[in-house]
């Protein structure tokens, strides 16, 4: 079953490459959506794909060399037609 959600990840997530990181993790887990800093210093995605797919995905990207997130908020959204993963 498809599932979207929104994420914020807040820590040390910017400046260390996590972007193209996560592009590159999107592709390897079948996810689609996009990503994209935030003038606060958070990083925000929203993300599409199986259930299990995208709890892989989020514990991969939580768990990527340099990352440090300190608080994420997530919020489920509606699934979307949708055929890639950008860096906004």
């Amino acid at each position: 079953m498809l599932t979207r959600w929104k994420i914020t990840l807040s820590g040390r997530v910017q400046g260390i490459g996590l972007r193209f990181r996560a592009k590159m993790g999107a592709q390897q887990y079948k996810i689609t959506g996009w990503i994209r800093n935030l003038d606060n210093g958070d990083v925000e995605l929203e993300i599409q794909g199986e259930e299990y797919a995208v709890d892989c995905y989020v514990n991969h990207i939580r768990t990527l060399p340099g990352v440090q997130v300190s608080y994420m908020h997530a919020d489920e959204l509606d699934v979307i037609a949708e055929d890639r993963f950008r860096i906004r």
